[in-house]
Protein backbone atom coordinates (compact mmCIF):
# COMPACT_ATOMS: atom_id res chain seq x y z
CA UNK A 1 0.00 0.00 0.00
CA UNK A 2 1.45 3.24 -1.14
CA UNK A 3 0.18 6.59 0.98
CA UNK A 4 -0.51 9.62 -0.92
CA UNK A 5 1.45 12.30 1.25
CA UNK A 6 3.57 12.70 4.16
CA UNK A 7 0.45 14.10 6.49
CA UNK A 8 -2.08 11.07 5.83
CA UNK A 9 1.29 9.02 6.99
CA UNK A 10 2.04 11.18 9.94
CA UNK A 11 -2.13 11.47 10.45
CA UNK A 12 -2.45 7.14 10.72
CA UNK A 13 0.89 7.21 13.54
CA UNK A 14 -0.89 9.78 15.70
CA UNK A 15 -4.00 7.30 15.42
CA UNK A 16 -1.93 4.64 16.73
CA UNK A 17 -0.75 6.88 18.91
CA UNK A 18 -3.18 8.02 20.51
CA UNK A 19 -4.78 4.37 21.86
CA UNK A 20 -1.32 2.85 22.96
CA UNK A 21 -2.16 3.99 26.80
CA UNK A 22 -5.07 1.81 27.35
CA UNK A 23 -7.77 3.32 29.64
CA UNK A 24 -7.82 2.01 33.05
CA UNK A 25 -4.34 0.37 32.60
CA UNK A 26 -3.09 -1.22 35.74
CA UNK A 27 -0.35 1.35 37.70
CA UNK A 28 3.33 0.72 38.42
CA UNK A 29 3.72 -1.56 41.91
CA UNK A 30 6.55 -3.22 44.03
CA UNK A 31 9.75 -0.89 44.09
CA UNK A 32 9.24 2.11 41.34
CA UNK A 33 12.54 4.59 40.93
CA UNK A 34 10.70 7.95 39.92
CA UNK A 35 12.72 10.83 38.83
CA UNK A 36 12.59 13.90 36.52
CA UNK A 37 14.77 15.18 33.39
CA UNK A 38 14.81 17.69 30.92
CA UNK A 39 14.06 17.55 27.27
CA UNK A 40 15.76 20.30 25.63
CA UNK A 41 18.28 22.88 26.84
CA UNK A 42 18.47 25.32 29.90
CA UNK A 43 17.92 29.05 30.25
CA UNK A 44 22.08 30.70 30.32
CA UNK A 45 22.96 31.63 33.69
CA UNK A 46 20.25 29.41 35.91
CA UNK A 47 21.02 25.58 36.92
CA UNK A 48 18.60 23.18 38.98
CA UNK A 49 14.74 22.02 38.00
CA UNK A 50 14.26 25.85 37.65
CA UNK A 51 16.31 26.28 34.49
CA UNK A 52 14.20 23.86 32.02
CA UNK A 53 13.64 26.06 28.72
CA UNK A 54 11.61 23.16 26.95
CA UNK A 55 10.20 19.59 28.40
CA UNK A 56 10.24 18.44 31.69
CA UNK A 57 9.71 15.22 32.03
CA UNK A 58 8.56 12.62 34.97
CA UNK A 59 9.63 9.44 34.90
CA UNK A 60 8.57 5.56 36.32
CA UNK A 61 10.50 2.49 36.61
CA UNK A 62 9.65 -0.68 38.32
CA UNK A 63 12.28 -2.48 40.03
CA UNK A 64 12.72 -5.92 39.31
CA UNK A 65 15.61 -8.54 40.31
CA UNK A 66 18.46 -8.61 37.10
CA UNK A 67 16.17 -6.73 34.90
CA UNK A 68 13.69 -3.28 34.91
CA UNK A 69 10.33 -3.50 34.72
CA UNK A 70 7.45 -1.36 33.31
CA UNK A 71 8.12 2.12 32.44
CA UNK A 72 5.69 5.06 32.77
CA UNK A 73 6.81 8.90 31.32
CA UNK A 74 4.35 12.20 31.55
CA UNK A 75 5.21 15.67 30.74
CA UNK A 76 4.65 17.78 34.29
CA UNK A 77 4.35 21.77 34.07
CA UNK A 78 6.93 21.99 36.82
CA UNK A 79 8.73 20.10 39.59
CA UNK A 80 5.84 20.94 42.02
CA UNK A 81 4.88 18.34 44.83
CA UNK A 82 1.01 19.26 43.20
CA UNK A 83 2.90 18.19 39.58
CA UNK A 84 4.70 15.61 40.87
CA UNK A 85 1.65 13.85 42.97
CA UNK A 86 -0.54 14.13 40.14
CA UNK A 87 1.89 11.87 38.24
CA UNK A 88 2.03 9.64 41.12
CA UNK A 89 -1.32 9.00 40.99
CA UNK A 90 -1.71 8.41 37.63
CA UNK A 91 1.14 5.83 37.34
CA UNK A 92 2.08 4.30 40.41
CA UNK A 93 0.02 2.26 42.43
CA UNK A 94 -0.89 3.67 46.06
CA UNK A 95 1.30 1.42 48.44
CA UNK A 96 3.83 0.70 46.94
CA UNK A 97 7.68 1.56 47.16
CA UNK A 98 8.76 5.03 45.61
CA UNK A 99 12.84 5.34 45.48
CA UNK A 100 13.54 9.01 44.63
CA UNK A 101 16.30 11.35 45.18
CA UNK A 102 16.68 14.20 47.79
CA UNK A 103 14.42 16.49 45.88
CA UNK A 104 12.19 18.72 48.76
CA UNK A 105 9.06 18.09 47.26
CA UNK A 106 9.07 14.68 47.10
CA UNK A 107 7.90 13.67 50.73
CA UNK A 108 5.28 15.88 50.57
CA UNK A 109 3.89 13.96 47.47
CA UNK A 110 4.30 10.74 48.75
CA UNK A 111 2.88 11.32 52.48
CA UNK A 112 0.04 9.03 52.90
CA UNK A 113 0.04 6.99 50.19
CA UNK A 114 3.35 5.46 49.48
CA UNK A 115 6.05 4.39 50.88
CA UNK A 116 9.09 6.55 50.35
CA UNK A 117 12.91 6.07 50.49
CA UNK A 118 15.00 9.54 49.45
CA UNK A 119 18.27 8.53 48.28
CA UNK A 120 20.63 11.95 48.30
CA UNK A 121 22.94 12.38 45.69
CA UNK A 122 25.16 15.25 46.48
CA UNK A 123 25.42 13.00 50.26
CA UNK A 124 26.10 9.85 48.87
CA UNK A 125 29.35 10.43 46.92
CA UNK A 126 28.00 8.71 43.63
CA UNK A 127 26.20 10.17 40.31
CA UNK A 128 22.47 10.53 39.59
CA UNK A 129 22.79 7.60 37.29
CA UNK A 130 24.24 5.40 39.99
CA UNK A 131 21.88 6.28 42.77
CA UNK A 132 19.05 5.84 40.25
CA UNK A 133 20.28 3.42 37.82
CA UNK A 134 16.86 2.51 36.24
CA UNK A 135 15.03 6.08 35.62
CA UNK A 136 18.25 7.09 34.09
CA UNK A 137 18.70 4.43 31.46
CA UNK A 138 15.53 5.06 30.29
CA UNK A 139 15.75 8.74 30.22
CA UNK A 140 19.13 8.07 28.35
CA UNK A 141 17.11 6.23 25.69
CA UNK A 142 14.52 8.54 25.41
CA UNK A 143 16.42 11.62 24.79
CA UNK A 144 18.47 9.54 21.91
CA UNK A 145 14.91 7.95 20.58
CA UNK A 146 13.82 11.64 18.75
CA UNK A 147 17.08 12.39 17.22
CA UNK A 148 17.39 8.70 15.55
CA UNK A 149 13.58 8.18 14.74
CA UNK A 150 12.31 11.48 13.90
CA UNK A 151 15.36 13.32 13.50
CA UNK A 152 14.58 15.92 16.06
CA UNK A 153 11.51 17.02 14.33
CA UNK A 154 9.36 16.22 17.61
CA UNK A 155 7.33 19.72 18.60
CA UNK A 156 6.63 19.55 22.23
CA UNK A 157 2.99 19.77 21.32
CA UNK A 158 2.74 16.63 20.53
CA UNK A 159 5.61 15.04 22.28
CA UNK A 160 3.55 13.26 24.69
CA UNK A 161 2.30 10.82 22.00
CA UNK A 162 5.58 10.67 21.22
CA UNK A 163 6.66 9.33 24.67
CA UNK A 164 3.40 7.20 24.46
CA UNK A 165 4.65 5.67 22.07
CA UNK A 166 8.21 4.97 23.21
CA UNK A 167 6.26 3.15 26.60
CA UNK A 168 4.02 1.29 24.32
CA UNK A 169 7.13 -0.90 22.77
CA UNK A 170 9.10 -0.55 25.72
CA UNK A 171 7.17 -2.00 27.94
CA UNK A 172 6.41 -4.71 25.15
CA UNK A 173 10.18 -5.11 24.38
CA UNK A 174 10.30 -8.87 24.90
CA UNK A 175 7.09 -9.82 23.36
CA UNK A 176 7.44 -13.20 21.73
CA UNK A 177 4.65 -12.52 18.99
CA UNK A 178 5.07 -9.37 17.29
CA UNK A 179 2.28 -10.42 15.13
CA UNK A 180 -0.37 -10.14 18.55
CA UNK A 181 1.09 -6.66 19.48
CA UNK A 182 -0.19 -5.37 16.46
CA UNK A 183 -3.01 -7.35 16.93
CA UNK A 184 -3.64 -5.62 20.08
CA UNK A 185 -3.13 -1.86 18.82
CA UNK A 186 -5.02 -2.48 16.20
CA UNK A 187 -7.92 -3.36 18.61
CA UNK A 188 -7.71 -0.79 20.73
CA UNK A 189 -7.79 1.63 17.74
CA UNK A 190 -11.43 -0.20 16.12
CA UNK A 191 -12.74 0.61 20.22
CA UNK A 192 -10.83 3.98 20.48
CA UNK A 193 -12.23 7.49 19.99
CA UNK A 194 -12.07 9.01 16.11
CA UNK A 195 -9.13 11.36 15.51
CA UNK A 196 -9.36 13.78 12.79
CA UNK A 197 -6.58 15.69 11.34
CA UNK A 198 -8.03 18.92 11.90
CA UNK A 199 -8.01 18.26 15.73
CA UNK A 200 -4.13 17.11 15.17
CA UNK A 201 -3.29 20.30 13.70
CA UNK A 202 -4.90 22.10 16.69
CA UNK A 203 -3.24 20.07 19.13
CA UNK A 204 0.11 21.57 17.71
CA UNK A 205 0.68 24.81 16.50
CA UNK A 206 -1.58 25.24 14.18
CA UNK A 207 0.14 25.53 11.37
CA UNK A 208 -2.33 25.71 7.64
CA UNK A 209 -2.84 22.40 6.11
CA UNK A 210 -2.03 20.91 2.70
CA UNK A 211 -3.49 22.19 0.00
CA UNK A 212 -5.17 19.82 -2.43
CA UNK A 213 -3.69 19.70 -5.88
CA UNK A 214 -6.53 19.72 -8.54
CA UNK A 215 -6.18 17.85 -11.35
CA UNK A 216 -2.45 16.08 -13.16
CA UNK A 217 0.27 16.49 -10.66
CA UNK A 218 3.14 17.96 -12.24
CA UNK A 219 6.95 17.97 -11.38
CA UNK A 220 7.71 21.67 -9.79
CA UNK A 221 9.85 23.98 -12.48
CA UNK A 222 13.27 23.31 -10.43
CA UNK A 223 12.67 19.26 -11.47
CA UNK A 224 11.22 19.82 -14.84
CA UNK A 225 14.68 18.66 -16.29
CA UNK A 226 13.94 16.88 -19.61
CA UNK A 227 16.31 14.22 -20.43
CA UNK A 228 19.70 15.39 -19.18
CA UNK A 229 22.69 14.68 -21.30
CA UNK A 230 25.09 11.95 -19.26
CA UNK A 231 28.29 12.73 -20.99
CA UNK A 232 29.89 9.72 -19.20
CA UNK A 233 27.65 7.26 -21.44
CA UNK A 234 28.03 9.49 -24.73
CA UNK A 235 31.48 7.51 -26.17
CA UNK A 236 31.49 3.82 -27.08
CA UNK A 237 32.69 1.74 -24.89
CA UNK A 238 36.54 1.50 -25.64
CA UNK A 239 37.60 -1.61 -27.56
CA UNK A 240 40.13 -4.07 -25.60
CA UNK A 241 42.90 -5.34 -27.60
CA UNK A 242 42.52 -9.38 -28.10
CA UNK A 243 45.93 -9.96 -26.65
CA UNK A 244 44.97 -8.01 -23.55
CA UNK A 245 41.70 -9.57 -22.52
CA UNK A 246 42.62 -12.21 -20.13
Amino acid sequence: MKLGSIQTAWMMLHRYRTVMVRPGRDRLRGDVEVDETILGGFEPGMRGRGSARKLLIAGAVEQNPGRFGRVRLGIIPNASTVSLAGFLDANVEPGSHVVTDGWSAYPAATRGRYEHTPLTVSGSGRQAHEVLPGVHRVFSLVKRWPMGVTQGSVTPEHMQAYLDEWVFRFNRRNAKSRGLLFHTLLQQAVEGQPVTYRSMRKTGRGRPGPVPVQGVRHNPPSLDVGHPDLPWRQDKPAQIPANQGT
